[in-house]
Order: structure tokens, then C-alpha cells, then sequence
């Protein structure tokens, strides 16, 4: 990472001194143990209607080092009070050792009961230290969704970091970070192009994609002009691609940044703005009703994040504007005091107070508002409000390292919920898995979130809004049913796995 101010990333990086998975294809054919073990077995998304599951496969050597070992991947599912045997539901023979089931067409609101195999061998949870958690308990309920008609979907999404080396090394005085193995793409590339194709997917049915900052690495003429291109051929900027700038993309002093514009009275010069949006100025976005503001967080020399104070008084203004509209607000820097308190950057890696006590005044007088999106603390996680406001303020994981993934916001009539997805893709899965091993293993703990965290539902009145309109360029393929078809056992259909445990 290429952020040069001591904050959270020289403590995630001064931590990263274990090892990542050592997984290229040389150390796949090591001498290793006969016996394999299927661990880290994480449910990682719970819907109204599906859930998916991930988890790795592996032997430890002589010496104790963790050799991933390639073999299928099953997945047994059923109520939790059905007297019947658990089903399989999900049959992959492609040997990998990075394992993903997803299952759809399950009853909102119900428990149910999962077995994860591969090789015959059930996978178990990775932290023996939560014997509480779902995994443990080989156990979720799916969500009950929102009363009304689903309006739109939002992809939430986050820290691209494009241009990145190195994952978790900050300064060259600690080069202890993940880095690619060799002959495979770029990982901010192998990262950004699974989200570009999972939020494109029929099953998912995205509408609009929010990139809450951090999109390069260094904020270069080449990082910025190489991420616009990509974007857009994806969506149309500013209609279904809205994005904010992150303390990544900030302006800079040198010679790499010098054919950008100078800010003035300064010796910065700004080569993400011209491809994006200019520095410090807020940006809003009708969306059939639903009203999205981005903001502008970023500080010129620091990790932390302010506002400036024009951008305050053109967000007070559209507020008072019109109080009462559904709102979504994002930006990078996470507001809250709790958040300031347990991210590991301490409280000056997030907004500074002064200006987020300003938020939550304006947030006051505003009941429309009901969501503020951030980045840069790499983990999922909700916050309470400052004060008493009925706004939710959630920050999503980075899409650049585990658990690499993004937040689907699905707005309905009656409310709206939240889901996190990890990308897919082979190769995703395997980055993703590799930087598991960042903070000595405790990434996990701290990214990924709680279940509530990363997957839940609130209700609001959100009938002002319009239906989306899909496919309005003929780009997009056709929308399904949200028990998206998948095959099951015997040739099922996901769509009547509540048949199966009748």
C-alpha cells in the first residue's frame, strides 16, 4: 500500500510477518502429509434466499507450513427441523483448494442446518476461539426481506487500490506483504475484474455501482487513466458508476505527479481528478428518486479524512432542500465515534470530529438520509450514530484483500437489505485466501465482520422511489428470479430445494 503516514497500515504491516499460503503451482507437488484437513469454513452470505459458503483444503508439512491440497467440493443443506438427513445440494468435482458453494432458493426467515465436504472430509471453522459463531454452530436463519416491491440494487463496494505491489507493506523498511505469485495478473486487477463480472451477473442484478474510494494505489496519471477505462466498460460514469476519492487518490508532491493540475497555492498536483471528480467537491445523483451524494473525505498529506468547508455548506443546502427524501450518502472516511475507537488506525485514521459532529447535525434535520457508505478501515462493520438519528453507518470490506468482496444494498417499498458477497473466480478466491494469512491470521476476525454486520434488514418507507429500468442499452444481460437456477443433485433445480426437505 502506498500510503507514506504511520496509521493503521503500519500495524497491519509490522503484524504481517507470517507467511502467505505458499500457493504456486511448484509448492502444490511438495512433499506433504497424507492426511487432509478442510478448515476456515466461513458462511458468508445470508439473503432472504440464499446463503454461500466458503472454506480451503490442505495438509501441514513436516515442519508444520500449511500446503494447500486441490480436491472437490460438496455442500449438504437443510432445515433445521427437518427430521431428514441433510441433502447435497451443491456437487463440484473441479479439484481446488479454495472452496465456494453458493445455494439459492431457500425460505426467508427459516433456520437452517449445513455440512461443507470436500474429499469426504467436513470442513470445519478456522478460529477455535469463536465457538459461539454460525460456523461452529453449522447453523444460519435467512433473512426475512422488506414488505413491497424490490425498487433497485446497489452495489457498495470499495478500496480497488489498482497499481498496488504489495498487499499490507506500507514503507520499504517493512516489506513483510503479499505479493502475487509469479506468471498471474496483477492482484488489483485479478481483484477489480471478478467484481466488474460478479455485479454484472444475472444473480446479482445490479443497477448502479458506488465505489466509496481508494480506487488506485498512488492516485498516478497511469493508475487513474487505466481504472476510468475499465469502469467504463462496465456502466456509464455518473449514472451507473458513482464514485468518491480516497486518501489513495489524493493529490500529490513529485515528479510522477506532475502532469496533473496544481492545486493552487500548493505544490500538489492532482492526476486523479481530471479522470474522475476535482478535489473536495461533493457530487449528488438522482437515481428514479433515491437521492446519492458522494463526498470528498480526503486530506492532502494524511490518512485521516476532513471536509472542507464549502462541501459541508452544499450538503447542508441540498438537505434542506428537500429533508424528507430517501438519501444515500457515501464517502471514504468512516464517521462515527465507535468507529473511530475500534478500527486499528486509532481515531485520527478516520473523520475528523469536528466535522462529523457537523454529519450528524445536518443528518438531524434531514429524516430522508438513512444510509452513510465508507471505506478504508478494510472490514465490514456497522456503527451506532453519534447521536439520535435514525441513519445506519456501515463500512464495507476492501475488494483488493480478504474477504475481498462488496455490500449488496437491494431497496424495497417497505426498507431495504444488505448483503456481502465475496467476488468469484478462481483466481480471486485464491488472492483472497492468500491474504487471509495478513495480521498473523487475524484478519479474518477484524475484516470480515459479524453476521449482522454483513448481512441484515431495516425497514423504511421507501415508496417515493422508481423501479429501475433495466437493460436500457441492450449491455445487460436480462434479470431472473432471485433463486437464481442452479443445479442441484439428480439435476434439481435450486428453485425446489423446499421440495427436497418437505
Amino acid at each position: 500500500m502506498a500510503c507514506r503516514t504511520h496509521n493503521r497500515r503500519t500495524i497491519l504491516t509490522a503484524m504481517t510477518a507470517a507467511a502467505a499460503l505458499p500457493v504456486s503451482g511448484s509448492v502444490l507437488l511438495a512433499a506433504r502429509p497424507a492426511a487432509m484437513a478442510a478448515r476456515d469454513l466461513e458462511i458468508l452470505t445470508v439473503s432472504d434466499s440464499s446463503v454461500a459458503v466458503s472454506w480451503t483444503t490442505g495438509a501441514f508439512d513436516a515442519i508444520g507450513r500449511w500446503w494447500p491440497v486441490e480436491t472437490d467440493t460438496e455442500l449438504l443443506l437443510g432445515p433445521a427441523d427437518s427430521p431428514r438427513s441433510l441433502p447435497v445440494v451443491h456437487v463440484d468435482p473441479t479439484p481446488t483448494a479454495f472452496h465456494y458453494a453458493e445455494v439459492s432458493g431457500l425460505e426467508p426467515g427459516r433456520r437452517y442446518t449445513l455440512e461443507a465436504r470436500s474429499g469426504g472430509v467436513p470442513a470445519v471453522a478456522g478460529s477455535p476461539l469463536a465457538r459461539w459463531s454460525a460456523e461452529h454452530r453449522l447453523e444460519f436463519r435467512t433473512l426475512t426481506p422488506p414488505p413491497g416491491r424490490l425498487l433497485r440494487t446497489i452495489a457498495l463496494a470499495n478500496d480497488v487500490h489498482y497499481g498496488e505491489e504489495v498487499s499490507g507493506q506500507i514503507t520499504a523498511a517493512l516489506p513483510t506483504g503479499v505479493r502475487q505469485e509469479p506468471g498471474m495478473a496483477p492482484y488489483p486487477q485479478v481483484m477489480l475484474d471478478a467484481l466488474l463480472a460478479d455485479v454484472r451477473a444475472p444473480d446479482r442484478a445490479v443497477d448502479h455501482l458506488v465505489l466509496a474510494g481508494d480506487l488506485t494505489s498512488d492516485g498516478t496519471p497511469r493508475e487513474s487513466a487505466a481504472l476510468r477505462r475499465r469502469l467504463d466498460r462496465w456502466g456509464e460514469f455518473g449514472r451507473e458508476v458513482l464514485v468518491c476519492r480516497g486518501n489513495h487518490d489524493r493529490p500529490r508532491a513529485g515528479l510522477t505527479w506532475q502532469s496533473g493540475a496544481r492545486l493552487a497555492g500548493s505544490n500538489h498536483f492532482d492526476c486523479w481528478g481530471p479522470h474522475f471528480l476535482p478535489r473536495q467537491r461533493l457530487r449528488d445523483h438522482d437515481l428514479g428518486g433515491l437521492r446519492v451524494i458522494g463526498l470528498d473525505t480526503t486530506e492532502l498529506d494524511a490518512a485521516g479524512g476532513t471536509i472542507a468547508p464549502g462541501q459541508l455548506a452544499g450538503l447542508g443546502s441540498m438537505l434542506r432542500a428537500e429533508p424528507d427524501r430517501p438519501t444515500l450518502i457515501f464517502g471514504h472516511h468512516p464517521v462515527t465515534g465507535e468507529s473511530a475507537r475500534t478500527n486499528f488506525g486509532g481515531p485520527r485514521f478516520v473523520l475528523d470530529r469536528r466535522d462529523a459532529a457537523e454529519l450528524h447535525r445536518l443528518y438531524a434535520r434531514a429524516p430522508g438520509v438513512f444510509l452513510h457508505h465508507s471505506g478504508h478501515t478494510h472490514r465490514n462493520k456497522r456503527t451506532r450514530p453519534d447521536t439520535d438519528i435514525r441513519v445506519e453507518f456501515l463500512e464495507v470490506a476492501s475488494i483488493k484483500e480478504y474477504p475481498a468482496g462488496y455490500a449488496l444494498l437491494r431497496l424495497y417499498e417497505g426498507g431495504y437489505m444488505i448483503t456481502f458477497h465475496t467476488v468469484r473466480g478462481a483466481d480471486a478466491q485464491r488472492w483472497s485466501a492468500r491474504t487471509r494469512s495478513q495480521l498473523f491470521g487475524l484478519l479474518r476476525r477484524y475484516s470480515l465482520g459479524s453476521p449482522a454486520d454483513r448481512n441484515h434488514v431495516v425497514r423504511r418507507d421507501l415508496t417515493g422511489l422508481a423501479p429501475a429500468i433495466t437493460a436500457s442499452r441492450g449491455r445487460r444481460a436480462p434479470r431472473r428470479a432471485e433463486s437464481e437456477t442452479k443445479r442441484g443433485p439428480r439435476g434439481a433445480e435450486a428453485s425446489d430445494l423446499a421440495g427436497w426437505w418437505s
